[in-house]
């Protein structure tokens, strides 16, 4: 089956060798396609050189794209410039200092990220987890990947209510094997020192004093499916100790058995908690944690996708109340949620959608008096500040990468079109006039923006 790809040549590429470049695309059956849209996210650039514009370039065509860099001809490639490459936003680059006999491997990566990207928008991913910011889709594809190609243990880390045990759910729900056993959730700050051998092992009859009957631990129980160790930096040393072997070996044995028993399971472990402290100050051992970490990722706390609040309100008033037509927001409440602070992260929102919703009344949108008194901002006062110090750190960021003004401006007005576009369901008129123009002028911006992809 061809796999779609969008190529493009940046530099000085010979045109000699961008047919040869090209044919050897076609006998490894990816199907080279005029525009990135087309293409589907999936996309090639070839290039000798590594210079300003070309990497330029190259930032321009990796927007909502994964783009393969394949660097060819004899030019001088040295680590650092390989590097300036990914930061340029490919995922990854291939050397081709001579052409390879097949271009297989560039297939097999655009295969594996065509599973990525299907599985990122699936029913599965969509009925756990909400969110289309950047920090949010970069998580998201990396849970993904090891989730569904691997077999691999992961640690979340995160604060308190990033949502890593609904990540934790979702690793399990995508997992790939034939038949996948059950979620197992063992809560690591709930272990008493006396109960947490049984809770883990399991125990036989007679085992100690109240063991009236044989019971499987979270080990047995897991055979075949995912143990979730939540908050495991709450773990004491010596359960460290004993849970170090079954997390190596896979074995067991029940508190007053000496028979091993195997369980195979993926793990998958949460904490709020800096391991990496706790390892450098003795507190956790180092052995399990590099056990338990073989792949690593951080849920962002909701500051750092602030993007996501209304999408996460919308996927949270879904849950709560599921109809075929979805409870809309007011924009007052719009913008009450999106300036409201949230130390509890994304738990946080929950709840404070929660309440709107238990106030609410028939089928029209969220009102402003369903903000509970006590929450109301004072109209006196009541000013969303913007730019916030979101806006401003990414603004910042760009200056410090030596981004011009002029490209600032261009990927901003671009950003803001797509957003009010998504915002109001593609409705182009409604979205013009969330920006302040025209739908004429809307309607050319638009189509500029598809003339360069």
């Amino acid at each position: 089956m061809a796999t779609p790809a969008w190529l493009q040549f940046l530099g000085p590429v010979p045109t000699a060798l961008r047919a040869q470049v090209t044919a050897l695309f076609k006998m490894a059956a990816i199907d080279v396609l005029a525009t990135r849209r087309e293409a589907g996210g999936l996309g090639i650039a070839v290039l000798a050189q590594a210079d300003d514009g070309v990497l330029d370039a190259l930032r321009e065509l990796v927007r909502d794209s994964s783009v393969l860099a394949i660097a060819v001809g004899a030019g001088q490639w040295d680590p650092a410039a390989m590097w300036r490459v990914l930061d340029a936003g490919a995922a990854d680059l291939l050397l081709w200092p001579a052409l390879p006999a097949t271009a297989d491997d560039v297939a097999c990566r655009l295969q594996r990220w065509q599973t990525i990207r299907t599985l990122v928008d699936s029913d599965i991913v969509r009925k756990r987890v909400a969110g289309r910011g950047a920090a949010w889709q970069s998580l998201l594809r990396g849970v993904v990947e090891v989730a569904r190609l691997t077999q691999s243990s992961v640690l979340i880390t995160g604060e308190t209510g990033t949502g890593k045990e609904q990540i934790a759910h979702l690793i399990h729900e995508l997992d790939g094997r034939d038949e996948v056993g059950e979620f197992v959730v063992v809560d690591c700050t709930t272990l008493s020192s006396e109960l947490s051998g049984s809770e883990f092992f399991g125990h036989e009859r007679g085992a100690f004093t109240g063991a009236a009957g044989a019971r499987d631990g979270a080990f047995a129980l897991a055979h075949g499916g995912t143990l979730f160790l939540d908050e495991v930096g709450e773990l004491s040393i010596a359960l460290q100790a004993q849970l170090l072997r079954v997390v190596q070996e896979r074995q067991y044995k029940r508190l007053g058995s000496n028979t091993w028993q195997r369980s195979d399971f993926r793990l998958i472990c949460a904490t709020h908690r800096d391991l990496d402290a706790a390892v450098a100050n003795g507190s956790f051992r180092a052995d399990l944690f590099y056990r338990i970490a073989a792949w690593r990722c951080t849920a962002p706390p909701l500051r750092e996708r602030m993007e996501d609040i209304l999408p996460l309100a919308r996927f949270i008033l879904a849950q709560l109340e599921p109809r075929a037509a979805p409870l809309e927001m007011d924009p007052a409440v719009k913008e009450y949620l999106l300036t409201r602070e949230y130390p509890g992260n994304v738990r946080d929102l929950c709840q404070t959608v929660a309440r709107l919703w238990q106030r609410h009344s028939g089928h029209g949108p969220l009102t402003v008096g369903d903000v509970p008194e006590d929450e109301r901002p004072a109209a006196v006062v009541w000013r969303p500040h913007w730019p916030d110090r979101n806006f401003e750190a990414a603004v910042r960021h760009a200056v410090e990468l030596n981004i011009g003004l002029k490209e600032i401006g261009q990927t901003a007005t671009e950003l803001a079109t797509q957003a009010a576009l998504d915002q109001e369901g593609g409705n182009l008129q409604r979205a013009a006039a969330r920006l302040g123009v025209t739908d004429r002028a809307l309607q050319i911006r638009r189509a500029n923006q598809r003339a360069t992809q």
